[in-house]
């Protein structure tokens, strides 16, 4: 992963680093390494991960379909 310092404001260059890092998931990754995770646990984790993101893309159908109002910020941005 690379990070251009533009007029030696390394802030900034932190700043972009750190959005890079989170979108790729280095920072779940790093967490989930820290400590060892039994295979059965592990199991366990990545269904319930499965049965959200599926119920997430279900629930996004439904908004899209008018079947479910939408989310309650879109609302206010209106």
């Amino acid at each position: 992963m690379q990070v251009l310092v533009r007029d030696n404001n390394v802030d900034q260059a932190l700043r972009v680093l750190k959005k890079k890092m989170q979108r790729e998931g280095l920072f779940r990754e790093m967490k989930e390494r820290r400590a060892y995770e039994k295979p059965s646990e592990r199991r366990v984790r990545e269904k319930a991960q499965a049965i959200s993101r599926h119920r997430k893309a279900a629930r996004k159908q439904m908004q899209r379909e008018g079947l479910l109002p939408g989310p309650k910020w879109a609302a206010a941005a209106r």
